[in-house]
């Protein structure tokens, strides 16, 4: 099926509440047939596709090419945290992904530290700063930066 963009930058997702209320608003005027996705290069990637296709295979990606900082994390860390999606009520993407890369291979976060995945203010810890990450589609392949 193709999709009609009818919105684009949706801009800050909210609460629960709040976006449950958009959501609400959505049904009312496209009927129950939407999706919040990304369109990169022409090709559109659902938010449930993303966390897959996008999030968890740079994350996979960025592990292979930097086993250090895949070390580094175990060691830092007992819990992973996204404070600009706690601050937002935004979607994380990120902390989900790197989870479902440890159960996978079955490691297991063995630090002390609540870490920050993505950078936030002057409290980003360095580890913070080397797993967040862009993406582009280009030429069909993804390109993390």
């Amino acid at each position: 099926m193709g999709w009609k963009i009818v919105k684009r930058k949706l801009g800050q997702a909210g609460n629960l509440k709040q976006r449950q209320k958009r959501q609400s608003e959505w049904d009312t005027e496209y009927g129950e047939n939407w999706m919040i996705g990304y369109m990169i290069d022409g090709v559109f990637i659902s938010q449930e596709d993303a966390l897959e296709s996008i999030y968890y295979k740079g994350y996979e990606l960025h592990f292979k090419n930097h086993p250090e900082d895949l070390k580094a994390l175990i060691l830092l860390a007992k819990k992973l945290e996204n404070p600009h999606a706690k601050l937002t009520g935004g979607v994380d993407l990120q902390v989900p992904a790197i989870m479902q890369y440890l159960e996978r291979n079955n490691l297991t976060l063995l630090g002390k530290e609540v870490v920050d995945i993505g950078t936030f203010g002057k409290r980003s810890h360095k580890i913070s700063v080397r797993l967040r990450f862009g993406c582009r589609y280009r030429n069909g392949l993804w390109l993390l930066f």
